[in-house]
């Protein structure tokens, strides 16, 4: 569960305190921040919401507990790809060059479709009622559509 907020948590957190960067390109007037973060707020903040309810479902006493298996597949997409992913991201979009970060942040983008996918598809493909897999539809396209916008902004 503290791996899912570390990202908007943090994101938040850089945007303050380098607010002043020419980097991030905001603006003294509403809208303040360029339309890729707007992005990346609302599809990241349903990617947490989706993330957060379906933690919700598994703590109820009717519903499936998460066996450690997929717990663990859970904990690598998110500590080894999403966090790390989250540090190149932030690493290109600071660099005078972004292009240097580019085949990093490809390695880790592929690692954590892998590890996403595993997880689905070994653990939850059959398992799954419309409820949960609506809560990892939300987490799973939400941070798809937050990653891509903020690609947008660094590298378009």
């Amino acid at each position: 569960m503290v791996l899912l907020f570390v990202p908007p948590v943090l994101f938040g957190a850089l945007l303050l305190a380098f607010r002043g960067s020419d980097h991030l390109k905001l603006a003294s007037e509403w809208p303040y921040l360029p339309w890729q973060f707007l992005v990346v707020a609302v599809a990241g903040g349903v990617a947490t919401l989706g993330g957060a309810l379906d933690w919700r479902y598994h703590r109820s006493p009717l519903n499936m507990k998460i066996p450690k298996k997929e717990r663990d597949a859970e904990a690598a997409a998110l500590g080894l790809g999403g966090v790390p992913m989250f540090v190149l991201m932030w690493g290109a979009m600071m660099h005078p060059k972004p292009t240097l970060w580019l085949i990093p942040i490809l390695v880790v983008l592929i690692y954590t479709v892998v590890a996403i996918s595993y997880d689905e598809f070994v653990f939850h493909i059959k398992r799954c009622g419309r409820v949960e897999n609506a809560y990892h539809r939300m987490l799973v396209f939400g941070n798809g559509i937050a990653w891509l916008a903020w690609f947008h902004f660094i590298f378009c």
